[in-house]
C-alpha cells in the first residue's frame, strides 16, 4: 500500500498492477467505427450485469446521467430528481444547460430516498403553461446508503403509473449490490436506464457504463458523439474496466468491513460523533467540534492522511489502496489530533 492515505474519495484509487497489465495487453481498434473488441466487450459484460440490453462506455458518471436526460427527455421538459443527489446538485447543471431541462429537485430522506407522496405531487399536469415530466432519477448507494429493494419497487410502480421514465444513478451501484446480497441485475432491472462507475470502487482509471435497450443506446451513443465523447482506441481503458468487472466487484465487501473498523474505532473517541448507518457500505461521516476544523486537514496532511475538511459532516471513504493498517494509523492519529486540541 502507498504511504499515503486518501480518504477524499474512492475515485482517488490507483490501478492495480494486474489491470495494468491488462491495460498493456488490450487489443484496440477505432471505436468510433465500432472496432474496438475491448469497448465491445465491456458494453455487453456491463449490460448483462445490469440486466439490460445494451451498454455504452462514457467517460464519466456525470456523462452517462447527462446521456440519460438527454435522450429521455425533449427540450422543455422535466426531470424529478433529490435535491442533494449528485444528478441535480453536483453535474454543473449540465441538465438544464446542455439539454435545455428542467430539473424538479425534492428533499432527500436522510436515507437517500425521495418520499413518494412528493413526488407524485411534483409531477405536473397536461398543462401548456408547465414543463412535461418525464424523467425520474435516483441514486443508489446514496452517500454510502444503499436504497431497499421495498423502496425501488414502490418507485417503479409510480414511474410506471405516470408514464415517467426512470433513470438510476448507480455511480456506486455494485457497492449497494454486495451490501445487500442483491445481485446488481436485479436492482437496475427495476429502471429504464441505468449509468455504474467503473472508476470508483471498482478501480478502474476511468469510466462508466450507460445502459438500456438497445434503442436507448443507439440514441445516446448520437448524443454522445456530439458532446465530442466518441472515442478512437479507447480499448486501453475499457480493458481496465473489464479487469474491475472481473475481479473488483466481491472485493467490495472488504472496504465496507474496513469502513465500519473506521468508524468503530473513531466512536471511541470523545470529541468526535460518528453517523450511524444500518447498511455501511464506504463510508464514514463524523462531526467534530467546530473549533478543530480548521486545523484538522493541515494536521492529517502532515502525517500523509488526506481528507477533505470544509465543514461538520466530514466524509471519509474507503477502497482498494487502504487497508487495516491504514485505519489503525488513522484512528491513532485522530486520537492524538484531539489529544493536542483539547478544550483549555
Amino acid at each position: 500500500m502507498d504511504t499515503t492515505i486518501d480518504f477524499r474519495s474512492d475515485t482517488v484509487t490507483q490501478p492495480t498492477a494486474a489491470m495494468r497489465q491488462a491495460m498493456a495487453g488490450a487489443l484496440v481498434g477505432d471505436d468510433v467505427y465500432g472496432d474496438d473488441p475491448c469497448v465491445n466487450e465491456l458494453e455487453h459484460k456491463a449490460a448483462e450485469l445490469l440486466g439490460q440490453e445494451s451498454g455504452l462506455f462514457v467517460t464519466s458518471g456525470t456523462q452517462g446521467n447527462l446521456l440519460a436526460i438527454l435522450t429521455h427527455c425533449q427540450r422543455g421538459e422535466e426531470y424529478i430528481a433529490g435535491m442533494r443527489s449528485h444528478a441535480y446538485l453536483e453535474e454543473a447543471g449540465g441538465g438544464a444547460v446542455l439539454a435545455s431541462v428542467q430539473p424538479q429537485p425534492i428533499e432527500n430522506q436522510p436515507d437517500g430516498t425521495l418520499d413518494l407522496e412528493a413526488v407524485q405531487a411534483a409531477i405536473k399536469p397536461d398543462d401548456f403553461h408547465l414543463a412535461i415530466t418525464k424523467l425520474f432519477c435516483l441514486e443508489n448507494t446514496f452517500l454510502g446508503t444503499p436504497l431497499t429493494g421495498n423502496y425501488l419497487q414502490n418507485a417503479c410502480s409510480l414511474a410506471r403509473k405516470n408514464g415517467l421514465n426512470f433513470h438510476l444513478d448507480g455511480a456506486r451501484l455494485f457497492n449497494a449490490a454486495v451490501k445487500t446480497g442483491v445481485p446488481a441485475q436485479e436492482i437496475a432491472g427495476h429502471f429504464d436506464s441505468v449509468s455504474a462507475c467503473l472508476s470508483k470502487g471498482l478501480g478502474s482509471p476511468i469510466g462508466s457504463v450507460l445502459a438500456g435497450n438497445t434503442p436507448f443506446i443507439a440514441k445516446a451513443r448520437r448524443w454522445r458523439k456530439m458532446l465530442g465523447g466518441g472515442t478512437r482506441q479507447a480499448g486501453i481503458l475499457a480493458a481496465a474496466g473489464i479487469y474491475a468487472l472481473d475481479h473488483h466487484i466481491d472485493r467490495l465487501a472488504v472496504d465496507h468491513e474496513l469502513a465500519q473498523m473506521l468508524a468503530d474505532g473513531l466512536e471511541q473517541i470523545q470529541e468526535i460523533n460518528v453517523q450511524p448507518e444500518i447498511l455501511r457500505t464506504n463510508m464514514v461521516f463524523i462531526s467534530v467540534p467546530s473549533r478543530t476544523i480548521g486545523q484538522l486537514s493541515g494536521f492529517m496532511r502532515e502525517r500523509d492522511i488526506i481528507l477533505t475538511v470544509e465543514s461538520n459532516p466530514i466524509r471519509l471513504v474507503t477502497h482498494l489502496n487502504i487497508d487495516e493498517k491504514a485505519i489503525t494509523r488513522t484512528v491513532n492519529q485522530f486520537k492524538e489530533f484531539f489529544q493536542q486540541h483539547q478544550a483549555v
